[in-house]
């Protein structure tokens, strides 16, 4: 192993008060060569605080400059930065996180074990709620009674926070495994669905063919729009199972999480998606968005459910949709059947699951998506 990796982590406002110190110390701790890896961080809103902070708490880490909050365009400026030095790898990863010393040396073998693996995904766990004190008690028992670095009782004490992504054909997407108990998993499986934006790494080769982020995403959802560029490439997306990172997850709803991806899925629809695609699945669009339109004036966000029609409504919003699908049509190595083999029609996540979503909306859903493969060409 001899690459020269790029690690990009967005810093945005207070978070690297909250986060960067455990983030920092478990990247030091990293047995990949030192000289072979170099972290940017990417300061999005950025203040004369924040960057001192940065420069002063992670020394070695070089900090990129932002003003605008938008993270796809922090990630790009990320890219670029690595790109300058003659990175090789990039890998996207989060600031909310503690890296297992093994982490960068398996997603690296992860993504070098096939020619064809264009993204390779960390498996990612919940951060354990109470700590890793006990942890580390428990490790080294572990490692003087059995001479290993984690005895396989190890693997009950963690939850799955995401061991790849699933996406639904409406363009929603939620994480694989959610809440499950931890356990060995052998082996590079693919990915069917996209990779957690939390921790991936992407070859040069890659992005060279794919483009970086579509900064038009802002936030959310830019994690698929990458994995399925690389899939319309014709790569594959694997997993690192033995490159393991702890996320301090939150399920958060706020109004601007909701407008973005409420807007994203569209765009997602939109930009990838043949036009004989989008007219087959167009009933069942319409459906789902009267569907979401209540479910917005029920929950209190019908403002964000406003704000995307209004977005949608711009004649520059298709100007842009139009160029990104001709972008995207050029790199197509692949049809609409085999692109949207593995997408579900359930949406399954235990965070936002309710009777209505379970008896009507899914069943809906799962006959109509069975009818329309069979026309999708």
């Amino acid at each position: 192993m001899n690459k020269k990796i790029a690690i990009i982590i967005v810093n945005y406002k207070d978070y690297a008060q909250k986060f960067l110190r455990e983030c920092r110390d478990s990247l030091r701790e990293q047995n990949y060569p030192k000289e072979l890896f170099q972290v940017y961080i990417v300061d999005n809103a950025t203040s004369s605080e924040t960057r001192s902070y940065l420069k002063r708490m992670y020394a070695e880490a070089f900090v990129v400059p932002r003003d605008d909050g938008n993270y796809a365009a922090a990630n790009n400026a990320g890219i670029k930065a690595g790109r300058v030095d003659g990175c090789e790898y990039f890998v996207i990863a989060n600031m909310d996180t503690r890296f297992d010393r093994n982490w960068l040396s398996e997603l690296i073998m992860a993504i070098d074990e096939y020619d064809n693996v264009g993204i390779a995904q960390s498996k990612i766990l919940l951060y354990p709620k109470e700590g890793f004190k006990e942890e580390a008690k428990k490790l080294t028992s572990n490692v003087k009674s059995f001479g290993m670095s984690i005895a396989k009782e190890e693997y009950r004490d963690h939850k799955i926070n995401s061991i790849g992504n699933i996406l639904h054909f409406l363009g929603f997407g939620f994480t694989d495994g959610y809440d499950e108990a931890d356990r060995a998993i052998e082996g590079y499986p693919e990915i069917k669905g996209y990779a957690s934006g939390c921790s991936f790494i992407i070859k040069k080769a890659v992005l060279d063919k794919i483009g970086g982020y579509n900064e038009e995403y802002y936030m959310y959802h830019d994690d698929i729009e990458m994995s399925l560029k690389t899939r319309l490439a014709g790569y594959r997306i694997s997993l690192a199972p033995k490159s393991v990172v702890y996320h301090k997850y939150e399920f958060l709803r706020s109004m601007k999480m909701v407008y973005q991806m409420e807007r994203n899925r569209y765009l997602v629809m939109f930009h990838f998606y043949k036009l004989s695609t989008i007219l087959i699945l167009l009933p069942i669009v319409v459906l789902m968005d009267l569907g979401m339109l209540l479910y917005s004036i029920v929950n209190g966000w019908i403002g964000a459910k406003v704000d995307v029609y209004k977005y949608f409504l711009k004649i520059g919003t298709w100007r842009k949709i139009k160029e990104t699908r001709e972008t995207l049509r050029a790199m197509r190595k692949i049809d609409d059947v085999k692109f949207t083999k593995d997408f579900v029609a359930k949406i399954d996540f235990q965070e936002i699951n309710n009777p209505v979503l379970e008896y009507i909306a899914n069943p809906v859903m799962v006959v109509y998506w069975k009818i329309a493969k069979k026309l999708i060409r």
